[in-house]
């Protein structure tokens, strides 16, 4: 099971994320352990956490072939860090799901079973997986106009990684840490410090971004793109410099629309309007 082979494509149940991954080679989607347990309990992270340490070592000495052949994957944590993550796959999710009393165990089932289905759904019609993410947006609240951004923002982004790729970047980490130039450059914040200034964690800082925001983290990857197309950097080194020009083209758009707005550019309020109070996330009306 190799991390290069796989692909992270974060889920939504009953508004939680689950951290899913899909393996290009066995062509089989994984499933963060944690995320689903933390569903079932209708708990915190942590509680959630000790929950499974638990109960992975009670299977482990019942000889359960599950948690034997449980696989571990560095994924994204809420603080932003990637770390080892316990994953099986559908079929064993469901094994595991089996002992762990919850009221969600069958609404739970019922998501594992259409996740497989939808994504043989998609691999003979790809054009799905880009609706799905449009409905999903019109089911929070975005408007139309800002659900077209996004989604011209997405298909951005892929070219963006597509010429890292052939400038020989290739580990998720290395696309994270040149993500992180190019707005600390134009923003003066990494992305883990974008999303504690607008008082999120798991939530993605794209999805909680304004009109401006959004163009102007576009704009930098745009740009870094296109310098990296002319000077066909090698390496990680030489592509964060040109992912720090990239951000810096950001930085002088920025500042020359605050200058017209007379304004910051940036803003601290999420797309939903809430906020964490005592590690729990309360949303208010707008």
């Amino acid at each position: 099971m190799k991390q290069d082979n796989m692909h992270l494509i974060n889920k939504i149940f009953n508004n939680e994320t689950i951290r899913t991954v899909w393996d290009n080679e066995d062509e089989k989607y994984y499933v963060s352990v944690i995320d689903i347990v933390r569903v079932l309990l209708d708990d915190e992270y942590q509680d959630s956490r000790n929950y499974w340490k638990v109960l992975k070592h009670r299977l482990k000495k019942e000889g359960n072939e599950t948690v034997t052949n449980c696989n571990q994957l560095k994924l994204k944590a809420q603080d932003g860090k990637y770390r080892l993550t316990d994953v099986v796959d559908i079929e064993g999710m469901f094994r595991i799901i089996e002992s762990i009393p919850s009221k969600n165990a069958e609404p739970i089932k019922q998501w594992l079973a259409h996740l497989g289905k939808e994504r043989i759904d998609e691999v003979f019609d790809p054009s799905l997986t880009m609706q799905r993410a449009i409905d999903t947006y019109r089911a929070k609240g975005y408007d139309e106009a800002w659900i077209s951004k996004r989604i011209k923002g997405i298909q951005e982004r892929k070219r963006l990684t597509d010429v890292w790729k052939d400038g020989g970047v290739e580990s998720n980490l290395e696309y994270a840490m040149l993500t992180n130039e190019i707005y600390k450059s134009w923003s003066g914040m990494k992305a883990n410090e974008y999303k504690e200034f607008k008082g999120i964690r798991k939530e993605s800082l794209r999805d909680n971004m304004t009109d401006i925001e959004v163009l102007l983290t576009d704009l930098g990857e745009i740009a870094t793109r296109d310098i990296a197309e002319s000077l066909h950097p090698q390496g990680f080194k030489e592509n964060m410099k040109v992912a720090r020009k990239g951000g810096q083209v950001a930085n002088d758009a920025r500042k020359s629309y605050e200058k017209a707005i007379k304004k910051s550019a940036i803003s601290n309020q999420n797309a939903l309007n809430y906020q964490y109070i005592d590690d729990k996330k309360q949303i208010e009306n707008k």
